[in-house]
């Protein structure tokens, strides 16, 4: 998907680099598989804020995702390509031969006509979701489980991707975007191809008042803070030295956040690339 970058008719635009959207073939979703969202401003139930930069934005409608894809064996068609307020990739509407429609995460290059299916014993085409047992070595793949059943909870967003790199007895090797490599048990179920809207990383919103729409507030910089507020703020003038730390005073960098004694912790055979790694 290609992005473009505006004219400077206004400020806003100046430095607003913006998706195509060629790829989106409806405006309006599909009624039966919306629901209501409320929102909390960063509120508990007792109407304290408990999250700080959350409030407003612009009203959505929550879509269904089909993240399971337990229809097997019943073939559906693809009918329109969507933009999803809730997420950073594309949606597709499938409606199955029986009548039934589901919305799932389009894959990249996934085209209205097209036609998919879900099961054991189907080829390894794009859009198509497979046990990771039946699915060939080197296979791109997304929207990965991680316990059978469960749906997908890994490879979600815009662009991303694993690959399948081997097969050892009831479990299969995945490299997953972040450069961890895991095994997973080779009954989950993942979907062949890489999520659409791989540009999504390079638009800029160009203004502030963007993130108010998206429901984002400003955020302080902690340097910019009193000591009373913060564990970076305060000095004289633009004081710098010290380590990153949060509102609490735990470190940002350098401190590891994974628990040791976590189960799946034995599934991990190369650990992701990060600083806390190190």
């Amino acid at each position: 998907m290609p992005v473009k970058r505006l004219r400077p008719i206004t400020p806003g635009t100046r430095f607003r680099v913006a998706n195509t959207f060629k790829e989106i073939t409806a405006s309006e979703p599909e009624r039966t598989l919306t629901e209501p969202i409320k929102k909390s401003g960063g509120r508990n139930n007792q109407g304290k804020m408990t999250m700080r930069n959350i409030g407003g934005g612009h009203k959505r409608k929550y879509r269904i995702i089909d993240f399971k894809r337990d229809k097997q064996g019943v073939s559906a068609e693809v009918l329109t390509v969507e933009y999803d307020p809730n997420r950073s990739a594309f949606i597709s509407l499938l409606n199955y031969t029986d009548g039934e429609k589901r919305y799932i995460i389009c894959p990249n290059g996934l085209k209205v006509g097209q036609t998919v299916i879900s099961g054991s014993g189907i080829s390894p085409d794009l859009g198509n979701a497979l046990a990771l047992i039946d699915i060939p070595l080197g296979s791109i793949i997304h929207n990965i489980e991680l316990m059978p059943g469960q749906g997908a909870r890994i490879c979600r967003s815009a662009g991303a991707y694993a690959q399948l790199t081997s097969k050892d007895g009831k479990y299969v090797v995945v490299k997953l975007p972040s450069g961890e490599t895991r095994m997973i048990l080779a009954t989950c179920f993942a979907t062949i191809g890489s999520v659409s809207n791989p540009d999504h990383s390079l638009e800029v919103k160009g203004k502030a008042g963007r993130s108010r729409w998206l429901g984002r507030r400003p955020r302080t910089r902690p340097a910019a803070m009193n000591p009373v507020d913060h564990p970076m703020g305060g000095g004289e003038g633009r004081s710098k030295g010290g380590q990153p730390r949060s509102r609490t005073g735990i470190y940002s960098q350098g401190q590891k956040t994974r628990d040791k004694k976590k189960s799946s912790n034995k599934h991990i055979l190369v650990r992701r690339k990060g600083i806390r790694n190190k």
